[in-house]
């Protein structure tokens, strides 16, 4: 492993994670948060959800009651008149529907002189649920299409229809008091009504659309779920207020921020990636080797989310697929390096953020007896990047704003 490469790596996804914590950016749309009178009460759902109650009682001062819903291993504290929970993610567990069903119980009997501050960010699709068919059943029909290689548009449009408080439903359950949400934006070009399945934002997708999906990758759902999909949700909330605070192009600005202070060329490519994880490895290996003579040194930016379709049993997630696909491309080439991170700092089922590989990976595999191509093809990219180093850990980091990758170009000297 390159060591120079590595540390600048390193310093680039520290940057720019840091860029994008949701503190600051909390306090930020809260100077527009006016409590209507009544009791102020706090519901906050998803990876960044603990970092962002946080934020908004240290600005607020106190709330009435809250409740918290987050990914295992997030809550890092006690907050101030909010009960923390922790549940499952990517797929919705036992401790989802409770928790949920403890802020449904918040908000019940409500009047319109109160104001709930509902606090949003990605993962919420599954920690805030309220299932309306058997929870094994929406569980079933979550792995499907995790296993198919649904994006999260087509994912959240069917799971907005199998839940009691998805697509719009949430606020409809809060009225008549006042919504005022806050939204940590998880999705390529900032789509309102499905980040976190937009709980508190009309629904724009149609019954028509969901039935489609299913056709398209022949899930398998009940005469239940497929009744569900023919009911229509909120096309309309009068009881809403929303702001979004951070998205993947402010990640992708604080990584170019961060390229260019260690002496790299900033280049953004895309701030919406949505390929296969293993095509964006090749393609940007593939820019790497067109410049590998330049004699400049260089950073290519790819931010956004890309999916992986199941072929094997191994453990991995999409950044570290992404890095393992860029090796055989950028094997032999000097100063020549490509990772990738989730900005909340999981990487599918693992404990990694994201993978790291440059132009000495491919061969450090076959010095472990390891072949990329099988190891790709088992999904096991976890296992390859850490038998040579290449594992990205940074722990959970309390903000959520899709993946950046990024392909560096070191000059001599």
């Amino acid at each position: 492993m390159d060591q120079t490469l590595r540390r600048d790596a390193d310093q680039i996804i520290s940057a720019s994670i840091k860029a994008v914590l949701p503190d600051e950016a909390v306090q930020r749309a809260l100077k527009k948060f006016r409590p209507n009178g009544g009791k102020t009460l706090l519901v906050a759902a998803g990876k960044a959800a603990w970092q962002m109650a946080h934020a908004a009682v240290k600005a607020l001062g106190h709330v009435d009651g809250g409740v918290v819903v987050t990914k295992y291993d997030h809550v890092k504290g006690e907050i101030p008149g909010v009960d923390c929970y922790e549940a499952g993610h990517p797929v919705p567990d036992e401790n989802s529907f409770s928790a949920t069903a403890k802020a449904l119980d918040l908000v019940n009997g409500l009047t319109e002189k109160d104001t709930v501050l509902f606090l949003l960010s990605g993962g919420g699709s599954a920690l805030f649920e309220r299932p309306l068919i058997p929870g094994g059943e929406l569980q079933d029909v979550t792995k499907q299409m995790l296993a198919c290689g649904a994006d999260i548009v087509e994912m959240n449009t069917i799971r907005k229809r199998l839940s009691g408080v998805k697509g719009g439903r949430f606020a409809q359950a809060c009225a008549p008091a006042r919504v005022f949400s806050v939204v940590l934006s998880d999705i390529l070009g900032d789509p309102l009504d499905m980040i976190a399945s937009g709980p508190a934002y009309p629904d724009t997708s149609t019954c028509e659309q969901a039935r489609a999906i299913v056709e398209k990758y022949g899930l398998r759902l009940s005469g239940q779920a497929l009744a569900l999909l023919d009911v229509e949700t909120p096309k309309e909330l009068d009881n809403v207020t929303t702001q979004i605070t951070g998205s993947v192009r402010e990640l992708c600005a604080a990584a170019a921020n961060a390229c260019a202070e260690l002496g790299y060329e900033p280049v953004l490519l895309t701030d919406q990636l949505d390929c296969e994880a293993r095509e964006a490895g090749r393609f940007l290996a593939d820019i790497l080797r067109t410049h590998a003579h330049d004699g400049k040194s260089l950073a290519f930016l790819a931010g956004g989310e890309t999916v992986v379709h199941l072929t094997g049993k191994g453990l991995g997630g999409r950044n570290q697929e992404l890095a393992l696909a860029a090796a055989p491309g950028i094997a032999g080439i000097p100063g020549a390096a490509v990772f990738s991170v989730g900005s909340d700092g999981t990487d599918g089922p693992t404990d990694a953020a994201g993978g790291y590989a440059d132009g000495e990976t491919l061969a450090g595999l076959g010095e472990k007896g390891l072949d990329v191509f099988s190891v790709l093809a088992d999904n096991d990219a976890y296992h390859a990047l850490q038998a040579v180093g290449g594992l990205v850990i940074t722990g959970p980091t309390g903000t959520n704003v899709n993946d950046v990758a990024v392909a560096l170009l070191k000059a001599d000297g």
